[in-house]
């Protein structure tokens, strides 16, 4: 993915992925991340798995509306 299709989170986002992640660590591992660390984690989640959430999106939406094209077709006279 290039830099410019990365995609992009606002400040305010970014910062409460930030807190979930770090709490997420330390509910479920007992582990506490600092901020360097959890940036990481999120930078990674966002190169590496996001772009693959984002296309199954894209697909759902794509289906959705294929098959309503497909019903209005039905009101054909």
């Amino acid at each position: 993915m290039s830099h410019k299709d990365k995609i992009k989170l606002s400040k305010e986002k970014k910062e409460e992925m930030i807190s979930l992640i770090k709490n997420h660590f330390l509910k479920e591992r007992d582990e506490k991340l600092g901020d360097l660390a959890t940036m990481m984690i999120l930078d990674f989640v966002i190169e590496k798995l996001a772009p693959e959430f984002y296309n199954q999106g894209v697909f759902d939406a794509h289906l959705y509306m294929m098959e309503r094209c497909e019903e209005l077709l039905g009101i054909q006279k």
